[in-house]
C-alpha cells in the first residue's frame, strides 16, 4: 500500500511500444508529483530503465496474431493471473493498461469479473475505425476512462459511453527527428556507403516470419543498386533472434540498441525497411522515406481480411487520407516488391521528396500543443485518482 497521499499508480503493457509508452508516462507522473508517487507495473527494458521492475518477461507477451497467441495460451494466462493477483494484492489508486489489448483488456476484464472498482484506465485506443465497432462498446463495460493518441478518436468511444481524452502522439516528444548522421557514421566507419534501415519487428514472431523476406528484398536491392551497409535497430525482446537472423544479410548489417543510436541510423539512411507499426512515425519524423511490410500466419491474415474496414494500416496513410507510403502485406509482401520499392526511393528524387511533404504534413497533423502528450496523459491519470479520492486538484 502506498502512504496516505501518495498517489499509487500501476502500469501494464504487453509490448515493446507500450513499454516505450510506460516508461515516458512514469516520468511525467514524477515530474508532476515531484516524485511523490509510488509506480510498479508489468513492463520491459524501457520500464525497468525508469525504475519499475516487472514480475512477467515482456517477451512472453509480445504476440501478434489471432493463431499465434493461441499457441502461447497457457503462458499468457498464467501471466494474467499473476498480474490480477499482484493488483488485488497491491491495491494501486488506478491501473493503466497501453496498448497490447490482447493482454491487457484480459487483465481489466478479469479485474470487473472479480469486483474491483479501483479505476481502470486505457492508454492507446483500438482502431475501432478499422474494426468493428463493438470493441468500443466492450472496453466501455471494463475501463473509467480511455487515453488516445489521436485527435479524430475519442468520438468512437463516448458515443458508446466511455470517456475519453486526446492526450497527443508521443512521437512529438521524441528525438526521432534529431538523429545525428556524422556521429553515426563516424562510430561505425561507414564514411560516404549507402546505408539502409531495416527495423523487422519487436516481437518474435513477426521477426521470424519477415527476417526471411526482408533479407530476399535487400539481396534483389544488392543485385539491381550495389553495394551498401544496413543498420538494424532492435529491442531487448528480439535482440537475440535478430542478431542470429541477420548473420547471412548482405550489407554486413549493424545491429543497434536504444533511440540515440536508431535515430542517429535514421538520419544517416538513405531508405528504411519496416514492419508495420508504430515506428512509422518516428521515422517520419526523421523525415526517412520508407516502405512498410507485414505477414501473419495465412489464417489470421484471412480473418483480418474479413473484419478490417480499411485496407492501409501505416498512420502516415490513415492520418492523410491517401497513400504516401507503399505497404507490402499479406500475400503482397514479397521480396521483389519490397524490393522495388526501396528501389524507387533510393534512385527518385521526387519519389523522395514526395514522401517527406508528407510526412511534414502528417506530424503537423498530429501537432505538439503548449504540454507534451506524456504530461498530458499523466494529467488525467492524477486527475481521475484526485476525483476518486474526493480531493481537489
Amino acid at each position: 500500500m502506498s502512504a496516505p497521499g501518495t498517489p499509487f499508480v500501476f502500469i501494464i503493457t504487453g509490448e515493446p511500444s507500450g513499454d516505450a509508452l510506460g516508461a515516458a508516462l512514469i516520468a511525467a507522473l514524477r515530474e508532476r508529483t515531484g516524485g511523490d508517487i509510488r509506480i510498479a507495473g508489468i513492463g520491459g527494458e524501457r520500464m525497468a530503465e525508469a525504475g519499475v521492475e516487472s514480475p512477467v518477461p515482456l517477451a512472453d507477451l509480445a504476440i501478434a496474431g489471432v493463431v499465434e497467441v493461441w499457441a502461447h495460451a497457457f503462458t499468457i494466462l498464467r501471466h494474467l493471473r499473476t498480474a490480477v493477483r499482484i493488483v488485488r494484492a497491491e491495491r494501486p489508486d488506478a491501473v493503466v493498461t497501453i496498448d497490447s489489448s490482447g493482454f491487457s483488456w484480459r487483465v481489466a476484464h478479469a479485474l470487473r469479473r472479480r469486483d474491483e472498482r479501483l479505476p481502470l484506465i486505457h492508454y492507446v485506443a483500438p482502431m475501432v475505425w478499422a474494426w468493428r465497432a463493438g470493441r468500443a462498446r466492450r472496453m466501455a463495460r471494463w475501463y473509467d476512462h480511455l487515453l488516445t493518441l489521436l485527435p479524430f478518436e475519442p468520438p468512437y468511444f463516448e458515443r458508446v459511453g466511455l470517456a475519453a481524452t486526446y492526450v497527443g502522439h508521443p512521437v512529438i516528444d521524441s528525438e526521432a527527428g534529431s538523429g545525428e548522421a556524422a556521429r553515426f557514421r563516424a562510430e561505425h566507419g561507414l564514411a560516404d556507403v549507402l546505408l539502409l534501415t531495416v527495423l523487422p519487428g519487436s516481437r518474435g514472431g513477426e521477426v521470424r516470419r519477415l527476417m526471411p523476406i526482408f533479407a530476399a528484398a535487400l539481396r534483389s536491392v544488392e543485385r539491381q543498386v550495389g553495394p551498401f551497409r544496413v543498420v538494424v535497430p532492435t529491442v531487448e525482446t528480439v535482440a537475440a533472434a535478430v542478431a542470429e537472423g541477420v548473420r547471412d544479410w548482405p550489407g554486413a548489417p549493424i545491429v543497434v540498441h536504444g533511440p540515440k543510436a536508431k535515430y542517429d541510423a535514421f538520419a544517416a539512411s538513405r531508405v528504411a525497411l519496416a514492419a508495420s507499426g508504430t515506428v512509422a512515425l518516428e521515422l517520419a519524423m526523421a523525415r526517412l522515406p520508407m516502405t512498410v511490410a507485414y505477414r501473419l500466419s495465412r489464417p489470421t491474415e484471412i480473418l483480418l481480411d474479413r473484419v478490417l474496414k480499411v485496407r492501409q494500416v501505416n498512420l502516415i496513410n490513415l492520418i492523410l487520407g491517401r497513400t504516401v507510403v507503399a505497404e507490402h502485406l499479406g500475400t503482397d509482401c514479397t521480396p521483389d516488391r519490397i524490393a522495388a520499392t526501396m528501389i524507387e526511393l533510393i534512385r527518385d528524387e521526387r519519389v523522395r521528396q514526395a514522401h517527406i511533404d508528407g510526412y511534414d504534413e502528417a506530424i503537423r497533423q498530429l501537432g505538439s500543443g503548449s504540454v507534451s502528450p506524456s504530461l498530458n496523459a499523466a494529467d488525467k491519470v492524477l486527475e481521475i485518482i484526485a476525483a476518486r479520492r474526493g480531493q481537489p486538484l
